[in-house]
């Protein structure tokens, strides 16, 4: 059997996500514990900081019937110069599985390239694959969607930075074949490499891919209007230029007004609430914000069962 990774939303077909959409909506409306994974144990590694991933992709293993081991860089030998292909290695003689919470992208691909058991990407500086998988499976719940058609016919705008989310947004826009659109501040776009790829996929799927200056426009007939930080890990230093260039791309009532009737809002926390979003659009009636931070659970469940059953 070939090892499979999920280190981008490229790793899967239309078909392998419409199947952890299926095998997901399964899993939660069935009883929390299983024995799916039973006697075995998925290793995770996070280099940032982390409260949704860690705790959801844990709690999704014990749920499981595996083992979730919690492993701190810091307390690693990589810390001491070992190679990544040495730790991907003696790490796969240990575990079953691996989910990677890294700076660089290429530090993971390295890792899955020498790891004998499947990895999952955890976030990195490129790409969210796993966040994206629940934020749409949260659309479909939300929209009441069950096929392909139904998703090709919504409308995801993302407001603000071109940063990992708004890239694996791109990716399964292309892959699923739906509608997006970035609106973003000149400068601050997506990485080139995955929007190329992105674009040459929409040919064939169908999806329409569109990047903007203009959030107000953007947003017409939006069915979905997504935001996140505008300042992420590893960017701090840019906090306050990034501050004066995002201002006008804040989430807000003002801006939904412009919007679809019925659209909700989405943020992939943490967030910080009267910046990139108000305290008024997180906690209204149209935010599905701690839906889509469940469903973290639920489509990592799938995705855990996909690669490690």
């Amino acid at each position: 059997m070939i090892k499979k990774d999920l280190i981008s939303i490229f790793d899967l077909t239309n078909a392998d996500i419409w199947s952890l959409f299926k095998t997901a909506a399964k899993l939660k409306a069935g009883k929390k514990n299983s024995v799916m994974l039973a006697g075995k144990t998925l290793g995770l590694i996070f280099e940032k900081p982390s409260t949704r991933t860690t705790v959801s992709f844990a709690v999704a293993m014990y749920q499981l019937g595996g083992f979730p081991l919690i492993l701190n860089p810091q307390n690693l030998q990589r810390r001491r110069g070992e190679t990544i292909k040495d730790t991907a290695r003696t790490l796969s003689r240990y575990l079953d599985g691996v989910v990677i919470r890294a700076f660089r992208h290429s530090d993971i691909k390295e890792f899955a390239k020498w790891s004998s058991v499947p990895v999952v990407n955890g976030l990195t500086d490129r790409e969210h694959p796993c966040q994206v998988l629940g934020d749409i499976l949260t659309i479909m719940e939300k929209k009441k969607i069950n096929s392909p058609d139904g998703l090709a016919a919504i409308k995801v705008v993302f407001v603000g930075d071109g940063n990992n989310m708004a890239n694996s947004w791109i990716g399964a826009a292309a892959v699923l074949g739906f509608n997006f659109v970035l609106a973003r501040p000149s400068g601050y776009g997506p990485n080139e490499e995955m929007l190329r790829e992105a674009l040459l996929i929409a040919k064939k799927s169908g999806g329409k891919i569109e990047i903007t200056v203009d959030p107000k426009a953007a947003v017409k007939n939006a069915d979905v209007i997504y935001t996140d930080v505008w300042t992420s890990m590893g960017e701090e230093s840019e906090a306050e230029k990034r501050r004066i260039a995002f201002r006008p791309y804040q989430v807000n009532s003002e801006l939904l007004a412009s919007a679809k009737k019925g659209c909700i809002a989405m943020h992939c926390l943490p967030a910080i609430r009267g910046e990139e979003i108000t305290d008024e659009i997180m906690d209204s009636p149209g935010s599905a914000i701690f839906d889509q931070a469940e469903n973290r659970l639920h489509i990592q469940k799938a995705v855990l069962a996909r690669l490690l059953k």
